[in-house]
């Protein structure tokens, strides 16, 4: 067992994360480092935000330098000088996003760098992810957009199961020299609540000569469905996740959703959202939403949230970040990443205390309040 239930609060829930240099506490944000970095920052300011989990692209590091590569310089940890832990995806989203082809051995694809063919499978994505040398790794899931037909939501059940049992036998098949690379199976099933039972009944019984799945992620939502469809979908799915192993909601969102997924019994979270968001001028506050481009912050001497503590609100003023991004300074895109991730970090901090003091229904309506 690599997760371990501290406190509850009706379906909220506060635990230890144990991985193979890190004991991580959840609810827990993980940063989105794509490339094997965060985009503008060094390990020394995600060290600074408390931050010891993030997520790297199977996808985009087997393109890039390549994962044998990777291997050779150490894996991931000596490679990037990352002290923290890895998830690594297992790049089916990407293969999905750019007109992979799925069939039953696994997606044909092509590089959104060169054009090349490559194909995944579910054996070949965990191969990639041990020369990655990932904390935890996700398995090859066949996603799909939604709206989409039932049947073609039942394929993508049945395909990702049979997917799920050719990625635990493989699994079992290296565990010997792979126990400190964790695996997760992702549920799929759209927002069709059968198809979901269906999906994660499946997946959490599935077992391979006494080799099973280390947690379980929510996979396919914020795909194109209404937002109280996604929030219904989760709270039905975490029914039928197990109490014993951590649950993930892959790639959402907002704050809000972050505090809702909480609210649903979800462990962990990622999403490109703070950093893209800071990119591109809009900072996360506890009252809001802020856009750094507004000329009426051009004299304004306040701090971006006077209630955060991190290093750009502890140093820097709004008229200052105003200046750097309509300067186009790289410094902005630095100090404003910090914050918005320091306050998604943040979020789930708050969370899991007021889950141990049995207070998370008050602080949820109060934190939901003041962000809407």
């Amino acid at each position: 067992m690599i997760w371990k239930l501290e406190a509850k609060d009706n379906k909220a829930r506060a635990g230890f994360l144990t991985l193979n240099k890190n004991i991580i506490q959840t609810p827990v944000f993980m940063p989105v480092g794509t490339q094997a970095c965060v985009k503008g920052l060094d390990f020394n300011d995600i060290h600074n935000i408390h931050s010891k989990l993030i997520l790297a692209n199977t996808y985009h590091l087997y393109l890039r330098p390549n994962d044998t590569t990777i291997k050779n310089m150490g894996g991931l940890h000596k490679f990037t000088g990352f002290n923290g832990s890895f998830l690594t995806d297992s790049g089916g989203f990407q293969a999905f996003s750019l007109g992979g082809k799925p069939n039953e051995d696994g997606i044909l694809f092509k590089s959104h760098i060169d054009g090349s063919k490559h194909f995944f499978t579910p054996e070949s994505v965990l191969d990639i992810q041990y020369n990655l040398n990932s904390d935890i790794m996700m398995i090859l899931d066949d996603l799909i957009a939604l709206p989409n037909t039932k049947q073609r939501i039942l394929e993508s059940i049945k395909r990702t199961t049979n997917w799920a049992k050719r990625s635990i036998k493989h699994h079992h098949q290296n565990i010997e020299s792979h126990t400190n690379n964790k695996i997760f199976a992702i549920i799929q099933g759209g927002i069709d609540e059968e198809a979901r039972k269906i999906s994660a009944t499946e997946l959490t019984n599935l077992m391979y000569n006494n080799t099973e799945f280390d947690g379980f992620a929510i996979g396919g939502l914020a795909v194109g469905e209404e937002k109280n469809a996604m929030y219904e979908t989760i709270d039905i799915t975490t029914n039928y996740m197990p109490e014993n192993k951590p649950r993930y909601l892959m790639g959402v969102g907002t704050p809000q959703d972050i505090i809702e997924g909480i609210y649903r019994g979800v462990d962990m979270f990622d999403c490109v959202m703070p950093t893209r968001n800071a990119r591109n001028g809009t900072i996360f506050t506890r009252f809001g939403r802020l856009s750094i481009k507004n000329m009426s912050l051009k004299e304004d001497s306040k701090p971006i949230d006077e209630c955060c503590k991190c290093y750009a609100c502890t140093n820097f003023s709004r008229a200052y970040l105003n200046h750097l991004y309509k300067a186009n300074e790289p410094l902005y895109i630095r100090l404003a990443s910090i914050h918005n991730l320091y306050f998604y970090l943040e979020i789930t901090r708050l969370a899991r205390e007021a889950i141990i003091n049995n207070k998370f229904l008050a602080w949820r309506k109060e934190m939901l309040s003041n962000l809407n």
